[in-house]
């Protein structure tokens, strides 16, 4: 058994918590989703109505409100800010990650759960998510708790011990469906009708304090159903038929791919462990295969088959969407990791790295042909990604070399170190491709020309970052996307139509238009204007009449 001092583990600790936090305002965010979470939050606190979502002044129910909420928290306590944008996002997946250590070392011991929470602490893909301001982080941690406490409660005797294990699990799953909807109830409760299936162990039941536990999770996640609800009728219908049901079956959002579209996102997801991902589920499937009591290694690798499986047959797919499954395989690969001879390890280890090569001489290979259309941007992303892949292949020969010599923790170390640190390089390099992913050197340099007075137009397009960081909504022209359902609900916030502007815009005294260059270069000779500030992505003019003002 594997025991830190209490020094060591304080400072590694403090270590991982600046590598994980220490770049969360050095980017500019991106377009679509960082800035559109980012907007809903800091529109809650400007209008100061908690309970109505609303992206640019128009209804929007896409989600539920949970991290619109704590983001909106850290704008009134620390300002509007990109690292405030993506704080929740970064605390989540910090504490996912000391979850992990706790349950990995409750369930399998003090050897597992060191090595699951080094595992989820430098996966490529939880890291990555947890650096981007989505909602997929959020409700994976929650999951994750609930599936923890569900764990430890089913493996507990003390009745009164299981009872509030119990209790934190339907907490947990309340705390999930406010983060991004029915799938908080759904997949764990799939994952666990399918395990009583498979084990035909039914007496779980009644160890699952229904009563109870399910009035919890209304108390808990009722009211603002009932209070969005009432405010605004038409929510019901829009929240859980169209964006759940009609998503998950038709292709409405025009986001369908393959149904194997998960599986490479898994496998590259799991790098720098690669090589003890398959090792790890089948010493799950092995070890508890025809036992009778209780097998929470079953219950682990059966919630990854559920969620992958769940999102692999839905007609809508993001990569974010099987985020939850990576705390549960680091669990998996901790226990596996504890208990592999040496000799094995070293052959999981030489094929993550032959995998890391791999990857990074095929990903240098396509990145060049991708980069043509901005060789100088991607030029300078490149940089970042080479020096991402050589860090970690460092990282993984060296892992290697002390597992010859029997050194086991320090190995994991090294690897979790290299793998947290490359993926880090890959996010904050991304910072090179800001100035086609961002609005923000547009709205830094229009924003001093804006006056409160003015309207301002947003025509044929919608960047999701400009209202962030202009700090004002605009009136949309011609466009609609997904904010067509809240302007069909309050049809005095739609712009005029695309004729209707161009006959209006040149007499208003006080109003600013946004275009893309290909939209102004089409409408320009219809439309008289001054031109304010023109860049690669977008164009803003105002009225001719203005000039003199």
């Amino acid at each position: 058994m594997l025991i830190f001092p209490r020094a060591v583990s304080v400072l590694l600790l403090v270590l991982f918590t600046l590598l994980w936090f220490g770049n969360l305002d050095y980017r500019h965010l991106i377009r679509p989703d960082e800035g559109r979470y980012a907007e809903i939050a800091r529109e809650m606190v400007q209008s100061g109505d908690w309970i109505t979502p609303r992206l640019n002044g128009i209804k929007y129910f896409e989600k539920p409100p949970l991290q619109y909420w704590a983001t909106a928290a850290a704008y009134r306590l620390f300002g509007e800010h990109e690292w405030t944008a993506r704080l929740w996002t970064a605390l989540t997946g910090w504490a996912g990650v000391l979850l992990a250590w706790f349950a990995g070392r409750r369930l399998f011991g003090q050897t597992a759960g060191l090595i699951a929470a080094l595992v989820l602490g430098s996966s490529a893909y939880y890291v990555l998510g947890g650096h981007v301001n989505t909602l997929d982080m959020g409700v994976s941690f929650f999951l994750q708790l609930s599936w923890t406490a569900f764990l430890l409660a089913q493996t507990r005797e003390k009745q009164s011990t299981r009872r509030n294990w119990m209790l934190l699990a339907w907490t947990a799953a309340a705390l999930a469906l406010l983060s991004k909807g029915l799938i908080g109830l759904v997949l764990p409760a799939t994952t666990l009708v399918t395990y009583c299936l498979f084990t035909r162990d039914f007496q779980i039941w009644r160890r699952l304090y229904l009563l109870p536990g399910l009035a919890l999770f209304l108390l808990l996640a009722a009211p603002w159903f009932i209070a969005v609800s009432v405010a605004n009728p038409e929510f019901a219908q829009f929240f859980f038929i169209h964006e759940h049901v009609q998503r998950f079956l038709t292709r409405i959002h025009n986001r369908y791919h393959p149904w194997y579209t998960y599986f490479p996102l898994l496998v590259l997801g799991s790098l720098p462990w690669l090589g003890s991902l398959f090792p790890a589920l089948a010493r799950a499937w092995a070890t508890e295969c025809g036992q009778q009591r209780f097998r929470p290694r079953l219950f682990l690798l059966l919630w990854v088959i559920v969620v992958v499986g769940f999102f692999s047959v839905s007609q809508s797919k993001l990569p974010g969407y099987i985020l939850p499954v990576f705390p549960a395989l680091a669990l998996l690969i901790g226990d596996a990791w504890a208990r592999a001879p040496t000799r094995s390890l070293r052959l999981q280890h030489a094929i993550g790295l032959a995998a890391v090569v791999i990857v990074t001489l095929a990903g240098v290979v396509a990145f060049e042909r991708y980069a043509q259309a901005e060789p100088v941007l991607y030029g300078r992303y490149a940089l970042w990604l080479a020096a991402a892949g050589a860090l970690l292949i460092f990282a993984l020969v060296l892992a290697q070399r002390w597992l010859t010599r029997e050194k086991r923790l320090a190995a994991a170390l090294v690897t979790a170190l290299g793998g947290l640190l490359a993926a880090q390089a890959v996010v904050t390099g991304h910072e090179a491709l800001a100035p086609i992913n961002s609005g923000y050197d547009f709205a830094r340099k229009l924003r001093p020309l804006l006056r409160p007075e003015q309207t301002l137009y947003c025509v044929e397009m919608y960047d999701q970052t400009l209202p962030f960081y202009l700090k004002r909504t605009c009136t949309l022209v011609a466009y609609e996307d997904e904010m067509a359902f809240g302007l069909a609900q309050e049809p005095w916030r739609r712009g005029p139509d695309l004729d209707t502007f161009l006959h209006r815009f040149p007499t208003e005294r006080a109003a600013v238009a946004i275009l893309s260059p290909e939209s102004y270069d089409r409408l320009k000779d219809r439309l008289p204007h001054r031109l304010l500030v023109r860049e690669r992505e977008h164009v803003a003019i105002a009225p001719p009449q203005a000039a003199s003002q």
